[in-house]
């Protein structure tokens, strides 16, 4: 059984360091000493049929303020295991991987060559150091059926606005797969009354976001949502700056471009990310596919990168009355058109029960103004209307059974997606779950004073719950079960997390049942 303490504690013993070997490591660590150097703990993702990623990154002193954790300016070699057991009876590969100040001491180990649905277990050495135990998964192989999908989600998670519990939470529930949706960490300074100090002012270069990063990584039940499953990640807007819109920055110093491709360099070297996922400079291809047999394709998208400026605003955020008709303007993308030909074709292709896609922003339409009067969030895809239409089509024409999940917004909601809102007779298309945020906002209230009426002015949405958590669902051929999981508080620790709504979704039937 994998077991809490496992997670935690590594089981750095005499009989694991004769396992993994001595005399390479050894060698190389007399030439400085090293010592307890995975204070950021281990990951795995990015599961495929035959392998996943196996990430760590080595510091010494993660709040160093240089980003480098207080390592030596020299490669460390770093060995690596993965086996079918915990206590690393059946070992099943091995390496050692170099781990260099130029990617922050991370070594990223893309494996493949093993078998499909199957749970492995994996760990680091350097010197005599171990590093705890990760549990991972690999997909199942393509057309299997017989494995279903535990797959957790959430987002948004605010170092000084409280205690990450969510995460012990989402760990306590072993999925097979955990997915975030964006603002990993957030990029700001320093609050004026914080539950959290935060190490570092807001992160403005290398330094900065790697610091920003190792920060959140040294936090303990971060580290056991990372080492019980393997991850998938996408980026938001606070995982560069806040409001960012393809090459148009919120502020203008330091240079946007400069400071985007400093953030995705931090970004690569923190996530459990695949070489095809390496940045090049202000660009990283972070949109691609996950495969769970022929249970569900997870289609991760990109809505920040490649997005024209917000409508209606003068290119700034907000929201807009409904007599704003640049929103409307046909050639007005979210996506931009090369992903969303790639996701016309992913749709097309598909051959699975549920597609799933994983993204950042409200996608079904939502009028946020109580009362007669009409407002829409420009940020999210009530602002680039053309492109929910054409998601909205593909997924109808190619007779999908699509599942929207959705982060940034702080609170729970479940609702319909429309052919077309503008027809009040449009059919529900697709679903849309969208997660709460691990601690931003803080504690929330399960129901706001103007929640009813926004429900009942918005008919398509279905739920709504404002405390802070996260998403738990069971994914099979014949249904979709869904657990909105919130915790009472954030501002302390350890708060027991509570089911402030449970739906099933059914092939064929894009609409939310009442579990």
């Amino acid at each position: 059984m994998f077991t809490r303490r496992s997670l935690i504690a590594g089981g750095a013993s005499v009989g694991l360091a004769a396992a993994l070997g001595t005399t390479p490591v050894r060698a190389a660590a007399r030439r400085a000493p090293l010592s307890d150097v995975f204070q950021l703990g281990v990951a795995s993702g990015e599961p495929d049929p035959r392998g996943v990623v196996l990430w760590t990154r080595l510091a010494m002193d993660p709040l160093a303020l240089d980003g480098l954790g207080g390592m030596p300016d020299r490669p460390v070699p770093v060995q690596w295991q993965i086996a079918k057991d915990e206590n690393f009876k059946h070992v099943v590969r091995g390496g050692v991987e170099q781990a260099t100040p130029q990617e922050a001491h991370s070594v990223h180990i893309e494996l493949d060559s093993l078998a499909s649905g199957a749970e492995y277990f994996y760990r680091f050495r350097v010197g005599t150091e171990i590093s705890p135990v990760g549990r991972t998964i690999t997909a199942p192989a393509r057309g299997a059926r017989s494995r279903d999908l535990n797959l957790s989600f959430t987002s948004c998670a605010d170092y000084q606005t409280g205690w990450f519990t969510a995460y012990r939470r989402m760990a306590e529930d072993h999925p097979d797969l955990i997915a975030f949706l964006g603002d990993y960490y957030y990029e700001y300074g320093d609050y004026k009354y914080p539950v959290r100090d935060q190490a570092g002012g807001e992160c403005l270069d290398l330094a900065g976001y790697r610091l920003r990063h190792a920060q959140h990584k040294a936090d303990p039940e971060l580290q056991m949502a990372h080492a019980i499953a393997p991850w998938v990640v996408v980026w938001d807007d606070h995982d560069i700056e806040n409001g960012w819109a393809g090459d148009v920055p919120e502020q203008p110093d330091p240079p946007f471009l400069e400071r985007r491709a400093q953030a995705f360099q931090a970004y690569y070297e923190n996530m459990p990310l695949r070489r095809a996922q390496k940045p090049q400079g202000p660009a990283l291809h972070l949109y691609r596919s996950i495969r769970w047999g022929a249970v569900a394709n997870l289609h991760l998208l990109d809505t920040r990168q490649y997005r024209d400026l917000y409508p209606c605003l003068g290119g700034k955020v907000g929201t807009v009355p409904a007599d704003c008709t640049d929103r409307f303007a046909p050639n007005l993308t979210i996506l931009g058109q090369e992903q969303e030909s790639w996701l016309d074709g992913e749709l097309r292709r598909s051959e699975a029960t549920w597609d799933l896609m994983g993204q950042q922003v409200f996608l079904m339409e939502m009028d946020w103004v109580n009362g007669e009067g009409k407002g829409y969030s420009n940020e999210g895809w009530d602002g680039y209307v053309a492109s929910r239409n054409k998601l909205a089509a593909a997924i109808d024409d190619n007779k999908r059974n699509g599942v929207v999940l959705t982060g940034d917004v702080h609170s729970h909601w479940a609702g319909e997606i429309k052919r077309d809102y503008t027809d009040p007779a449009s059919k529900s298309v697709a679903v849309e779950l969208v997660t709460t945020s691990v601690t931003s906002a803080g504690n929330g209230l399960d129901e706001y004073p103007n929640t009813k009426q926004l429900l009942d002015e918005n008919p398509h949405v279905k739920f709504f719950n404002g405390r802070r958590g996260y998403v738990r669902s069971k994914i099979s051929q014949s249904e979709m079960k869904v657990d909105f999981r919130s915790l009472g508080v954030v501002t302390q620790p350890y708060a027991p997390a509570y089911t402030s709504g449970s739906f099933v979704i059914e092939p064929g039937n894009p609409r939310l049942n009442p579990a």
